[in-house]
């Protein structure tokens, strides 16, 4: 009998494996994610919880395996970047010297060459008057042009239908900064805007571009960890890096 038992119990043990290995080998493999942040003009943004907010949101999404660096000088190395479908940008370079030219280049060829590039909140200032990387975003925060009016809670609205507003409520609110008067003129599709006091107008506020064979996502909420973790814009974020990175966003 004891005999029986323990040959039962190895049957148990081989088809309970068999059956973790099937479900683990028709797992898709988790999206690579490069977050590029730091350098942020405290005290306006904590910097470094913007990071940590957003990669939080990433992981706890289950698709993504992100990795974090707080300099942007990885953008030098071409095989580094190779090893990722999406590079996520939330750094403002206020006193990090201008990337070289390589560096520069080799963003802008990730991107052309299939891959997504997603950029958050004030990370669009980047890189002074380097105007490819505002085309990269399809508009760019400008300073002493771009503004808010004082943080406070507001109405977004979603106006177009697209893998990345899967699941987001129609309408929301939402307390952040409403960016407004973002510079640029290529063409982007707006996902998410809202009337701006500030500006008088209606802001996009989340919307995409094609870039090369690339996608790159925009969205300009995310002040802190409170407007990150607001549970719409937790999607904006988790679907906009998977569109970003893959054309698609899983169901």
């Amino acid at each position: 009998m004891r005999s029986l038992f323990s040959t039962l119990a190895l049957v148990a043990l081989f088809v309970s494996g068999f059956s973790w290995f099937a479900e683990a080998a028709e797992a898709p493999p988790k999206i690579q994610v490069l977050l590029i942040s730091g350098d942020d003009v405290a005290p306006f943004h904590d910097w470094r919880e913007i990071s940590e907010e957003t990669r939080d949101v990433l992981v706890r999404g289950g698709r993504f395996d992100v990795r974090v660096c707080e300099d942007p000088l990885i953008l030098e190395s071409k095989q580094a970047l190779e090893a990722y479908d999406v590079i996520v940008f939330t750094m403002f370079n206020k006193s990090v010297p201008m990337i070289t030219e390589s560096a520069k280049e080799n963003l802008l060829d990730f991107v052309k060459s299939g891959k997504g590039f997603y950029v958050q909140h004030l990370a669009s200032a980047s890189f002074g008057q380097w105007e490819a990387f505002g085309e990269l975003c399809g508009r760019k925060w400008v300073m002493g042009t771009s503004g808010h009016g004082p943080r406070s809670r507001f109405e977004a609205k979603v106006v177009a239908e697209h893998p990345i507003t899967q699941g987001v409520d129609k309408k929301f609110l939402i307390f952040d900064e409403l960016y407004a008067k973002l510079q640029g003129d290529a063409p982007i599709e707006i996902l998410v805007e809202a009337d701006s006091d500030w500006s008088e107008k209606t802001e996009p506020l989340v919307f995409v571009r094609s870039y090369g064979k690339g996608r790159s996502v925009h969205n300009a909420f995310g002040h802190d960890h409170k407007a990150i973790q607001d549970p719409n814009v937790k999607k904006l974020i988790a679907q906009g890096v998977e569109w970003a990175a893959t054309g698609k966003v899983a169901k």
